[in-house]
């Protein structure tokens, strides 16, 4: 058979748990490349014993973070890179589209649609998480950002490429199955919302220029600061899409993203009291 022309790239620390169910889903793609933020635990053993290649990296503050890292250092010897995390797995119908898709050479790279599992339960509805995750070598880089240690968070966090030509979406799902208990979903989600007000402080009106980014993303980035967001969204996922449907594990994940948006703008609000008052004294 021959091999997917495409290379994994699979960002890690401290996935024993998530790794061989993962890695024993990508036998059939060229070649898999574990990028590991020097764990602890057998994570890189795992990967090795799997015949995946494993290499360390070691974040220094600013840019590049991990995926702009291997972009503009890994020598990539296929035309294509996925960009997976270890508690995502790749469906058969997925694989199936994806190759008839990367076949077609109209596009630089693809939309990827994910199906959450939450609470015990597939979350059907609400609104749909996606990204850019699969794109040509070369193609374009996640944002550049200088960032100074907002958090330890050192991988780029809910951005996507920003790509030059046409973007096409592959719309079989990819299981996305991370859920390892409240308290990592809520402490992780803390520190993504760090990140976010950081980086709208930083970037400003800049954030809408210049880059190919989509209506979905645009509308985030304008509209994120806004006291009526974090209710809007909820509304949004609960409501009008239907995430009511999924029951009680629907409404807990429903009220837990609208209460991310919501510390997103407080701390925004939070670090531009604290710049003004520095500027008064």
């Amino acid at each position: 058979m021959t091999p997917i022309p495409v290379t994994v790239v699979v960002p890690v620390k401290n996935e024993e748990k998530n790794l061989p169910a993962f890695l024993a889903k990508l036998g059939s793609f060229a070649e898999i490349l574990v990028v590991d933020s020097c764990s602890t635990d057998r994570t890189r053993e795992i990967a090795e014993a799997a015949s995946a290649k494993a290499i360390n990296f070691s974040w220094q503050g600013g840019f590049p973070k991990k995926r702009n890292w291997v972009l503009l250092n890994y020598k990539f010897t296929t035309p294509w890179v996925l960009f997976l995390d270890a508690d995502e797995q790749l469906t058969d119908a997925f694989l199936q589209e994806m190759c008839i898709r990367i076949a077609d050479d109209s596009y630089e790279g693809f939309w990827l649609n994910y199906r959450n599992h939450f609470l015990g339960r597939v979350l059907k509805y609400g609104v749909p998480q996606k990204k850019l995750a699969l794109f040509k070598v070369g193609a374009g880089l996640y944002e550049k950002l200088d960032d100074a240690r907002w958090s330890e968070l050192d991988m780029e966090v809910h951005k996507h490429p920003v790509l030059q030509g046409a973007v096409g979406e592959i719309n079989a799902p990819i299981d996305h199955l991370d859920f390892r208990g409240l308290h990592h979903f809520i402490e992780r989600h803390n520190s993504y919302s760090t990140w976010e007000a950081n980086r709208f402080l930083q970037l400003g009106a800049k954030s809408k220029e210049g880059h190919q980014l989509s209506r979905r993303q645009l509308a985030k980035d304008r509209y994120i600061a806004r006291w009526w967001f974090p209710f809007a969204y909820f509304v949004l996922t609960y409501f009008v899409r239907g995430g009511f449907l999924g029951g009680r594990a629907g409404f807990v994940y429903a009220v837990f993203k609208a209460c991310y948006f919501l510390q997103i703008r407080e701390k925004i609000l939070e670090a531009s009291l604290l710049k003004n008052a520095g500027t008064l004294g």
